[in-house]
């Protein structure tokens, strides 16, 4: 097993943010070495401040941290450093990524994360959108990423668990300390399926405080990151706001003109998040040819080549299609079938895993 004493003896020293911990491991490669430093060396970190060094140079390991691992190996809890190769290559991107998580479950590298966030008190329409959406994403092998809340988050894990999919949880609390207690059967669902994380110690309340840091990781974690219900003033927005500071998608579920639990996701349209009404929209903005290429890794069956049952008109589509991908509008032209209906009928080929799409609007038998 690793040793993670100096890991979490860095963290814990005053000064050192995630930002000075993810130069120090770019220029030295393990806190390791950045403890055998030289004073010299160490001042060449940007930004690094005279105190921080010095503390550093001293090398101790406090007594909380002493307690905190104590704890942790007491548990089956995991932890994923930042130069762990199951640590999410996404959230190692942004400017501040924790330097280690605290995991339940299997942190893989997963690269298909979709974040669905919004209101604790979510409408009807909200919850039945959020479930149907996060079943069908979860279909197509994505990990549905949220924050275990109550509303929209709890509703996203569970519609991703009805799927074939995994799903993240990322809590504001430590991982002993579930949050909110009543989704605490919802907690060991998800480690079971995927993986409940925190950066937090593991006794940590569920202070006001940590869930801007919480959000920074959700989106982190995501290619985009998806709405579903937020009013104007709300953690969802934030986080809407993480995501696009971080150069990720903003997707915006559009609700009713009259409820104040839509303003927000309205307002986020109006800025220029992607509308969303099916998750043909949220596949449209993600990076084509990685994201189809991953999907046809992933979603190999050993029996590939059974065909699904399949609808008249989904037959007619599968049978024109080849192994050569082929235009939509060619498609649409050849079998004279309406545009906006050819696409509802070629979004429910690619969820029966008949059809796949390659890039832009070209699609081929799988």
């Amino acid at each position: 097993m690793q040793d993670l004493t100096s890991w979490f003896a860095l963290k814990s020293i005053f000064g050192v943010g995630n930002g000075i911990f993810k130069k120090l491991i770019q220029r030295f490669g393990s806190p390791e070495k950045v403890f055998e430093a030289s004073k010299e060396e160490l001042l060449q970190i940007k930004n690094i401040k005279h105190s921080v060094v010095s503390s550093i140079l001293k090398n101790i390991v406090p007594d909380k941290v002493k307690k905190e691992l104590e704890l942790f190996y007491k548990t089956d809890f995991k932890i994923v450093t930042l130069t762990d190769p199951n640590y999410p290559e996404l959230l190692r991107e942004i400017p501040d990524p924790p330097p280690f998580l605290y995991v339940y479950g299997n942190l893989e590298k997963a690269s298909l994360n979709i974040a669905f966030i919004g209101s604790r008190r979510p409408t009807e329409y909200g919850i039945k959108t959020t479930v149907r959406m996060c079943k069908e994403m979860s279909a197509l092998d994505f990990t549905i990423v949220s924050g275990m809340a109550r509303g929209i988050d709890t509703k996203a894990h569970q519609g991703a668990l009805l799927g074939s999919g995994k799903t993240v949880a990322v809590l504001g609390s430590g991982l002993l300390n579930i949050y909110p207690r009543e989704n605490r059967k919802l907690f060991y669902e998800i480690g079971e399926r995927g993986a409940v994380i925190s950066e937090f110690p593991l006794k940590t309340d569920p202070e006001a405080h940590n869930f801007p840091r919480r959000n920074r990781v959700i989106s982190g974690l995501c290619f985009g990151t998806v709405v579903v219900e937020a009013a104007l003033k709300s953690g969802s927005l934030i986080t809407a706001s993480i995501a696009a500071d971080q150069n990720r998608e903003v997707f915006a579920v559009p609700g009713n003109i009259n409820s104040y639990k839509s303003f927000g996701a309205h307002q986020l349209i109006k800025q220029g998040a992607k509308l969303v009404t099916s998750i043909k929209d949220v596949l449209e903005e993600l990076p084509q040819n990685f994201l189809y290429e991953e999907r046809e890794s992933v979603q190999k069956k050993e029996n590939q080549n059974i065909v699904p049952e399949l609808t008249e008109e989904e037959t007619e589509i599968f049978n024109f299609l080849s192994d050569e991908p082929v235009h939509a509008d060619d498609i649409a032209l050849q079998l004279s079938f309406d545009t906006s209906k050819l696409f509802g009928i070629l979004l429910a080929l690619e969820l029966k895993g008949a059809i796949k799409k390659t890039h832009g609007n070209y699609f081929k038998k799988r």
